[in-house]
């Protein structure tokens, strides 16, 4: 058989093969990034990971060699390889992400990178430069103090605070590095700096702060300047109360925040101006602001050009220096939240002259921004919901059912501006998200206003776009259009189960939706913070709580295998999608106390430690089943990292465990004469095939029986969350693929199509719309879908002995009565595309498998059915180099 594929793939080279053209130019180095951002600012990694794409447009193209040369001189002057800083040398290899391995990396330094590549034939291409530019590095080179003002935790206005300075000199360069307990927005020169929103990330404050880098060399001026930063609460102070406890968060504090900005001058001198007592402090006119409710704000408080170096600040107090929040200060290297889309008003309804009720036509997670006239004093209610009453009025009663106010002075959700009476103004909340589609505006006085006077702004994790899927079925495509809308909404640097009623960062719902959001978006910076705070929130003996970052809450008795999985599974799947295992090993020793605790109360190798099948339909799960199952996928991970970084003692005891668990679990819930496990639910059988606890030569019979009782419920869902994450991909992959499309577009209860079909834009937290309580319109936890489509249709699959697709597995299923399906994903490698068309009874399939990678096709022949490349026969499987392809099944 290999003899056959190796033949085949000579015959597809040859067939394809393009006319021989310079090296230089078809073939050069692209999308070069450093720690996966494209010239950043701020690396404080000692070995920064180096990585780029091969633009190579022939069959089989591919690189066989790279040289890296680091220098701090842009043009690598001198000689023309002369690379003070690091050179690599010519490596024979494939690589395209390479560590830093040279010697120490020196703080506030810009340093230039250069990467040679070798084509397949050994023709050079030309050196394409990049650029990475290290922070601080070290603590002991921040210079400035802490920082706040004489203000409790009880205090409600946000503060303002300026500096003035003068720039003697002619300016070459100048950088602010910024970090704060709490949320900053840092201004110079009257002018915000950056597009971030929410800075820095939450973490868990205590224990690990992050700093923001900024180029801000346009906006300091020769002479006078202002810096002005204004401080929210955040995380850090959290005033509004919750069932989550975060008001006793051990860090909770008065905001506080640290900067230095250090100038450059064409001389070669320079200066830092830094936080300290000087800083002069004041009220500002955020008179409350809350991370979890909302924002009010006064306008007559406002203090025109406060940021600027003009201003009088006579009358401002000194501000106080403060404690760091932790000693462990690090550069926030990640992807930032960002205002990313404007979604116009699709509606305005008139309630009365004082009551406005607003409709964007989709839900979204972010913040509104009103325009308005009025009288001074005029105090609008800005309230944002997701229903609407029977009446037609905003209905909030689905998402503030955890929110425990102590007074009516912090409506949920429902921001308050105060009119100063000056012209139009406008209003949008700085310090805090929300999840909405409705906005009712609500006035003490009357107010006109007309569609255009709210906007939606959809705010989260601006993280590059890698995925996209097309098709026929309308159905389809809303559905991933839907899912994609929730995975993004509860992106916040961390990801969420919903952002309105808690913002938390639930384990379960976090890895659930892993593949969803690695197939979909370029998620490695958000991962790999988040997975830093699991280490940050891991207890001595193992245990992590099950939402994270976390004040306290959540280690309870349900913080089990299946939700705080996440230590295993999400940097599992980011090695497989980016064939990066730097995160793998930074968390190994976690991901081994955890499972040794789990061992440790669990002797005979079943646990009851667990939240079970979450938000079932109606059939309920064992669940020392379910979280014995994530017990031995967590010991599988475990055993498959010991393997790939030589730690052989612990791959031979985690593969033997990995084996007991799989024992106990077969011996006392698999019924083999019956070929079901536990009563044959759907979700005791998908579960057992999608995390391979299934014996290898019974899978397709206990395929069949799941698909056999997915027909017994009428081609309709009866999982939770467990079983979402299973069910599709347990079909599809068993010979089932019929079933799974059908139960994919399935579009009347239970299914994420019931969804769909009653408007939804964004996926729900239970598959009863009309349920009493778990009713939230935004969340990921059954979003398993969303990655599923490039898996069980467009076949698209990482192919575990060659991570990071360099080698693809494609498996496509050309299902049911969809006409066309195309799915694509631009990977490490490049752009993979799976696409297909039937024809009558033929299908038409096309392929791209990008340079330096290559692919084994399986094709679901049916009786009758055979695959050809042009007049050449193939077998159902085989493989093929980097290239573009038409098959054709008939």
């Amino acid at each position: 058989m290999k003899t056959k594929i190796f033949l085949l793939s000579v015959f597809l080279t040859s067939l394809f093969s393009l006319p021989t053209l310079s090296a230089q130019s078809i073939l050069r180095p692209v999308q070069l990034r450093c720690e996966y951002l494209e010239t950043p600012l701020g690396i404080d990694a000692k070995y920064p990971r180096l990585m780029w794409k091969l633009k190579d447009s022939r069959q089989g193209a591919k690189q066989t060699a790279y040289q890296i040369q680091i220098s701090t001189d842009s043009v690598f002057s001198g000689t023309s390889n002369r690379a003070e800083v690091w050179d690599s040398g010519r490596k024979t290899s494939a690589d395209n992400l390479v560590s830093y391995n040279g010697k120490p990396l020196e703080a506030f330094t810009k340093y230039f990178w250069r990467v040679t590549i070798w084509d397949k034939d050994g023709k050079q291409a030309a050196p394409v430069v990049s650029s990475f530019e290290t922070g601080m590095v070290d603590m002991k080179n921040w210079q400035g103090n802490w920082i706040s003002d004489r203000g409790d935790i009880n205090k409600l206005p946000a503060p303002y605070f300026r500096k003035s300075f003068n720039a003697g000199k002619t300016v070459k360069s100048a950088r602010a590095y910024i970090a704060a307990g709490g949320l900053y927005e840092l201004y110079l020169n009257g002018k915000k700096v950056g597009n971030h929103r929410l800075d820095p990330m939450y973490t868990r404050f205590d224990r690990r702060n992050l700093y923001v880098s900024y180029d801000v060399t346009p906006q300091v001026k020769n002479g006078d300047n202002a810096i002005g930063v204004l401080l929210g609460n955040g995380w850090y102070n959290h005033q509004s109360l919750a069932v989550w406890n975060f008001d006793k968060a051990p860090w909770r504090n008065r905001p506080t925040f640290c900067l230095d900005l250090r100038i450059t001058y064409t001389d070669g001198t320079t200066e830092v101006v830094y936080t300290d007592q000087s800083w002069k402090t004041h009220d500002s006119p955020i008179v409350f602001n809350s991370i979890y409710t909302a924002e009010h704000y006064d306008a007559r408080l406002e203090q025109k050009g406060w940021n600027t170096a003009g201003f009088d600040d006579s009358k401002w107090k000194g501000s106080s220096l403060r404690a760091a929040p932790s000693r462990n200060v690090v550069s926030q290297a990640m992807h930032p939240i960002r205002n990313v889309e404007t979604i116009p008003a699709k509606s305005i309804k008139k309630i009365n002259d004082t009551t406005y009720l607003f409709d964007l036509g989709r839900n979204i997670a972010g913040v509104s921004q009103i325009k308005v006239r009025g009288e001074r004093g005029t105090r609008l209610s800005i309230a944002h919901g997701e229903r609407l009453k029977p009446n037609g009025r905003l209905d909030l009663s689905n998402i503030d059912v955890y929110y425990k106010p102590v007074s009516s002075n912090d409506p949920f959700q429902t921001d308050i501006f105060t009119l100063s009476g000056e012209g139009e103004e406008e209003f949008m909340a700085k310090f805090n998200y929300k999840g909405f589609q409705y906005v009712e505006v609500t006035s003490n006085k009357p107010v006109q206003l007309d569609q255009k006077s709210i906007i939606g702004h959809f705010m989260h994790s601006d993280v590059p776009v890698t995925g996209e899927v097309k098709s026929s079925s309308e159905m389809i495509n809303k559905l991933w259009w839907a899912t994609n809308n929730s995975y993004l909404s509860n992106l916040f640097g961390y990801p969420t189960d919903c952002p309105q009623r808690e913002k938390n960062g639930w384990t379960g719902d976090g890895h659930f939706a892993i593949e969803t959001g690695l197939y979909n978006f370029d998620g490695i910076t958000v991962y790999e913070k988040w997975l830093a705070d699991h280490q940050d929130e891991q207890q001595p003996n193992g245990v992590l709580p099950d939402i994270i970052p976390t004040g306290g809450w959540g280690y309870g008795t349900a913080n089990g295998t299946d939700w705080t999985s996440t230590i295993a599974i999400i940097p599992w799947n980011i090695y497989m999608f980016y064939g990066d295992s730097r995160l793998l090993h930074n968390v190994y020793p976690n991901i081994k106390s955890y499972v040794n605790y789990v061992t440790q109360i669990s002797p005979n190798g079943l646990t009851t430690w667990g939240r079970g099948d979450w938000v079932p339909v109606k059939s309920e799960s064992p669940l020392e089943y379910t979280s014995s199952v994530y017990y031995y996928a967590d010991a599988v991970i475990l055993a498959k990292a010991a393997k790939l970084f030589g730690y052989d003692s612990d791959y031979q005891e985690y593969t033997a465990l990995a084996e007991k668990i799989k024992k106990a679990i077969n011996d006392k819930y698999f019924h083999a004469e019956k070929g079901i496990y536990g009563t044959g639910l759907q979700t005791e059988l998908s579960v057992a095939l999608f995390w391979g606890i299934v014996p290898e030569e019974l899978k397709a019979s206990v395929a069949e029986k799941l698909a056999e009782r997915v027909k017994a419920d009428h081609m309709h869902l009866d999982v939770g969350v467990l079983g979402a994450k299973a069910i599709l991909n347990a079909l599809s992959e068993n010979g089932q693929s019929e079933i799974a499309y059908q139960l994919a577009v399935q579009d009347t209860y239970p299914s994420w199509g019931w969804w769909i079909a009653n408007g939804a834009t964004t996926l729900y937290e239970n598959w009863n719309i009309q349920a009493e309580r778990d009713i939230s319109l935004n969340h990921m936890m059954f979003g398993e879908i969303g990655g599923w489509f490039f898996k069980g249709l467009g076949g698209i699959m990482p192919d575990e002995k060659a991570p990071g697709f360099k080698h693809i597995r494609l498996m496509p299923h050309f299902s049911g009565n969809l006409a066309e399906f195309e799915a694509s994903h631009n990977g490490p490698q490049g752009l993979i595309r799976s696409s297909w068309k039937k024809k009558g009874k033929q299908v038409s399939y096309q392929v791209t498998v990008p340079a330096n990678s290559s692919a084994t096709v399986y094709f679901p022949l049916k009786a009758g059915q055979s695959a050809w490349l042009g007049k050449k026969k193939l077998p159902a499987q085989f493989e093929i180099e980097a290239g573009e392809y038409q098959f054709e099944i008939r």
